[in-house]
């Protein structure tokens, strides 16, 4: 056994695995009690669990929480580690003080053994070199599995809420509205993820080396007078003072960081959100040559953001400017407090520099949550900003919405209701049905509410009251005036809402010949943005080819032909008529020529009446 090092190296090993699976299982029960106490008791704990609790009860949770031990395992050892290195430096220096004065006082044997000391601390960090290096790599391995696997189950869940019960229109009508679900998704996920396992981590491994340190420190302490009176294992006692006034005064001086965090992310999200849009407005913009109001639109967004980033930097400089100060002064404390008792031979070299770094790593854990303060006002900020958009969510859904039943063949409305957001009436207690190949075309003046009329079908506009039963899916089409073309390949574009899977290129190709868009048909792998490729014509073509090809029993087209000629318009609709002749049509159009191809019209007042009657032959 090494006398200054206080380790049996040759029997290291096996204390070091019984160590590290003690302090696991402490950590592991202390980490689960401290988790379940901040979800039931904090506001931002009760916040992260509404993100992710269902991840940590899920089906899949066995995996999550043998991942989650695999990490916290890692922690744990990566302590015992550092313990290992200073006991290891302690023997190095200790060695290298006992040479000097084997070396002075002319004592061989003495400089013979100190050289063997030597050279054997430096084998022992060899090996202990090689394990720290091992561990590392496999930390950041596991680590990365562990934030992929969540965040895949995040940005899953998250996306799929924000989907869900069509939140991400509805959500337009909640009193919180929110801006930026882009970002929110992909940015927020991706921060509240990776914090989550290195703040959590960070705290672990924070606490068991205060633990471990604590101890090293304490058996080197050793008594110190302070104004008269004696302090007994002083250095323990001046380390937790020192960290603790300095830690209340981060604190005070970061609070502000949570706020001017959250305004910065908003702040930015918005800008790249302005820039987004006039991208994909060009055409318009360029039309009306807006460039000078869009220059300025979007410089007072980005002055926006300049102004806060400023705040944020001032307030980071008076937070970091505290911390530096505090850090460099914790450098030579253990020094200034263990010389008097080197000088005087009551410790060795190798006990001063472990004292340095005990007192170190007992000073940064304690400092772990003050230096840390920053990054959790970044993750508190992340926390807010995703509780949001589900909060969001979640109200959307309580919305109200109109009564809805399935019909095989048939739409009726039964007592239907359509205000206004402020309650004023657009359509009364609207009664109809209709049957297979029956067309209906809804007529009225701007404003009157078509168009509302059919989001209010569609389960979309909030204040609707009444009935309606029709059939359900895909069986019911609903077509606005410009057509949504996703990302992808054409053939999924012309398929949409359905898959390409029931459908033949055969098929595909047929139909695009029928709506007059022949020099698609050899473009149907070509994967492009095709809403930013094809003109207003062309993508209306592309919703009647829907219809052809998709063959719903009920279809919604929404001023669908206003952006065709007066001739194509009645080819379209005499191909509907003639493909799918039993498919129900209700069109909203301005438009008098596309009545002839109708039976009935709506003529809506826009202030509750309405009448039913006969198209004018």
């Amino acid at each position: 056994m090494s006398e200054s090092s206080g380790l049996d190296w040759n029997n290291e090993a096996l204390h070091t695995v019984f160590w590290t699976l003690k302090a696991f299982g402490i950590s592991a029960v202390c980490f689960l009690v401290i988790a379940f106490l901040l979800f039931r008791f904090t506001r931002w704990g009760r916040q992260f669990w509404r993100i992710s609790g269902a991840y940590f009860r899920g089906r899949d949770s066995v995996r999550t929480y043998a991942l989650l031990a695999v990490v916290l395992l890692i922690t744990v050892f990566a302590v015992r580690m550092t313990v290992l290195f200073t006991y290891q430096g302690n023997e190095m220096y200790t060695a290298l003080q006992k040479a000097a004065q084997g070396f002075a006082q002319g004592d061989t044997g003495a400089l013979e053994a100190a050289e063997s000391a030597f050279w054997r601390s430096l084998w022992i960090f060899g090996i202990l070199a090689t394990i720290h290096v091992a561990r590392s790599l496999l930390d950041y391995f596991v680590g990365q599995a562990f934030d992929i696997r969540w965040r895949l189950w995040l940005t899953e869940h998250v996306t799929s809420d924000w989907l869900h019960g069509r939140a991400y229109y509805r959500g337009r009508f909640v009193d919180a509205s929110i801006d930026n679900p882009d970002q929110r998704i992909q940015a927020d996920i991706t921060d509240f993820v990776q914090t989550s396992r290195t703040l959590s981590m960070g705290a672990v491994s924070a606490v068991v080396s205060l633990v471990s340190f604590t101890q090293i420190l304490w058996d080197l302490s050793g008594p110190m007078t302070v104004f008269g009176t004696e302090i007994p294992r002083a250095m323990v006692f001046l380390v937790f003072a020192y960290v603790l006034v300095s830690t209340v005064i981060a604190f005070w001086i970061g609070r502000p960081l949570i706020r001017l965090n959250f305004w910065n992310e908003q702040l930015t999200a918005n800008f790249r959100y302005a820039l987004v849009r006039v991208r994909d407005s060009a055409e318009n913009v360029a039309f009306y040559r807006g460039e000078g109001v869009e220059r300025h639109g979007l410089l007072s967004r980005f002055a926006a953001v300049i102004a806060n980033y400023w705040r944020l930097v001032f307030r980071t400089l008076k937070f970091n400017g505290w911390n530096l100060v505090v850090n460099q002064i914790s450098v030579v404390f253990a020094f200034i407090i263990q010389a008097p008792r080197f000088f005087a031979g009551a410790i060795t070299l190798g006990d001063m520099t472990q004292s340095s770094q005990a007192f170190g790593q007992v000073h940064d854990s304690l400092s772990f949550f003050r230096e840390s303060y920053d990054t959790f006002a970044g993750y508190r900020a992340s926390l807010i900003r995703l509780n949001g958009l589900l909060a969001a969510d979640s109200e959307s859904r309580e919305l109200p919405t109109i009564d809805t039943a399935e019909l095989a063949s048939a739409l009726e409305l039964s007592g239907v209701h359509v205000r206004t957001p402020d309650g004023g009436a657009l359509i009364a207690d609207l009664d109809l049905r209709m049957g297979p190949g029956d067309t209906l075309v809804v007529k009225g003046r701007s404003g009157s509410g078509k168009t509302t009329l059919l989001r209010s079908l569609a389960e979309m506009w909030p204040y609707t009251e009444g009935e309606i039963r029709r059939p359900s899916g895909i069986e019911t089409l609903f077509l606005s005036q410009m057509p949504y073309l996703p990302l992808g390949d054409l053939r999924a574009a012309v398929a949409y809402p359905g898959t390409t899977e029931r459908l033949t290129d055969e098929s595909i190709r047929e139909v695009l010949n029928k709506v007059q868009l022949g020099n698609l048909v050899d473009r149907l792998d070509e994967e492009a943005d095709w809403a930013k490729i094809l003109s207003p014509g062309e993508q209306q073509r592309i919703a009647f080819a829907r219809i052809v090809l998709i063959r719903p029993t009920l279809a919604f087209l929404d001023e669908a032909t206003s952006a065709v000629d007066e001739g194509l318009e009645y080819s379209l609709y005499s191909l509907i008529r003639t493909e799918v002749p039993d498919c129900m049509l209700v069109s909203v159009s301005h438009r008098s020529t596309v009545d002839q191809h109708h039976a009935r019209q709506l003529e809506l007042a826009g202030d509750g009446p309405w009448e039913l009657s006969p198209v004018p032959a």
